[in-house]
């Protein structure tokens, strides 16, 4: 029976001493067993590949591969002797086809818990790879690596200009070093521009217009237009759905069959506006101007104000045939000489809403509250099956 020594390639530590018996594959498959490796290629002490078994003779020392060329295990630097401090440990890492040379000093001693520390202290453990010229074998960006290395060195993380910050980021995270990934967070958010809460201009918001086609629908939904003059633009078909409008200038602007639904238009003027076909679903309108305003569609398309804030609002000679207020708030509402001929005001609030000079002809009051409301000097009678309450 014979008997050889085994030992990972480029090391000469931790061998295993085997029996050999069977096939050239028996033995690497006893190799990887013992050296805890997928061993695929023996090499003797020169180099030279063994690929019979008859060429094993007893008592040979052999060196075990994954694949790998054969390193000599004369070059590996056995430096777990020396005293920590020293500083004259250099390495090569080849680090995705780029050579850093640095000493096992920098990488174990700044932060000695990370991945990266653990891999050059115990490397025997790890098992590192080399290339040809000895360089340990790493599958990460070189480029985000190398901040990573001068931290190491020096302490201060200095990223050349153009460098990502999370691409150096993921490489701290994937290395585990902790403390420069926490810096890296805190750089990448100091980077981000403030958040522009900014309301939109009337020439920013013209030159979107002028730049969409006109078949196209405009999106606006969720912008902050507060304050902004966009009097006697064309808004047709725009969504600005709940978009913020309050203090707008919306005076004779031409709003027919817009979105706001769920837009805020507390102190807006509406004035003179074209609101046919309008949806606003829930709208806040409080204390917004709306004298004169036509929600009228020749085409028959209601308007719809359902279960939207009017309160304090002044809609004093609004079209509003047909129009949908169900639900609505009209607390304090100026609505005098409106036309409502068969609006739908059902469930609406109305206390103290000023309704002189109105047109209530077929118009569904049922449950309205109209305590305090004023009825004077109106066109039609209002018949009791209209209101119950």
């Amino acid at each position: 029976m014979r008997r050889v020594t085994l030992f990972v390639n480029g090391t000469s530590k931790s061998g295993k001493v085997v029996a050999v018996y069977g096939t050239l594959a028996d033995l690497l498959s006893v190799a990887s067993s013992k050296l805890g490796i997928r061993a695929s290629a023996l090499y003797n002490g020169k180099g030279g590949l063994i690929d019979d078994i008859a060429l094993i003779r007893d008592d040979d020392v052999l060196y075990v591969s994954e694949g790998d060329s054969f390193i000599d295990p004369q070059e590996d630097v056995k430096t777990l002797d020396e005293p920590s401090g020293a500083n004259t440990d250099w390495l090569t890492l080849n680090i995705g086809g780029r050579c850093f040379t640095t000493t096992r000093t920098t990488l174990v001693n700044k932060e000695p818990d990370s991945m990266l520390a653990h891999m050059f202290q115990d490397r025997e453990l790890w098992g590192n790879k080399r290339d040809p010229r000895g360089a340990y074998l790493i599958d990460r960006s070189p480029e985000y690596f190398e901040p990573i290395l001068n931290y190491l060195r020096h302490g201060q993380l200095i990223v050349n200009e153009g460098i990502n910050l999370l691409g150096v980021l993921e490489e701290a995270r994937f290395f585990g070093i902790e403390q420069l990934a926490e810096q890296l967070e805190v750089a990448i958010k100091n980077s981000q521009p403030p958040e522009d809460h900014s309301p939109i201009s009337r020439k920013e918001f013209v030159r979107f217009l002028l730049a969409t086609p006109t078949k196209s629908e405009l999106r606006c939904q969720g912008l902050n237009f507060s304050g902004a003059d966009l009097s006697r633009l064309d808004l047709r078909y725009i969504n600005f759905k709940m978009a913020n409008l309050s203090r707008c200038n919306l005076t004779h602007a031409n709003l027919c069959c817009a979105n706001l639904e769920r837009a805020d238009l507390s102190g807006a003027n509406l004035e003179g506006a074209n609101l046919q076909g309008v949806k606003m679903l829930c709208s806040n309108a409080e204390g917004a101007s709306l004298r004169g305003c036509n929600f009228e569609d020749p085409s028959g398309l209601k308007a719809n104000l359902e279960g939207a804030n009017l309160k304090n609002v002044d809609m004093e000679g609004s079209q509003m045939t047909g129009i949908n207020l169900r639900v609505a708030t009209l607390k304090n509402a100026k609505l005098k000489n409106c036309n409502l001929r068969g609006a739908t005001l059902a469930g609406t609030d109305l206390e103290n809403c000023d309704l002189s000079g109105c047109d209530l002809q077929e118009a569904n009051l049922r449950g309205s509250n109209v305590k305090g409301a004023i009825f004077e000097e109106m066109l039609t009678p209002l018949h009791m099956s209209q209101s119950v309450r």
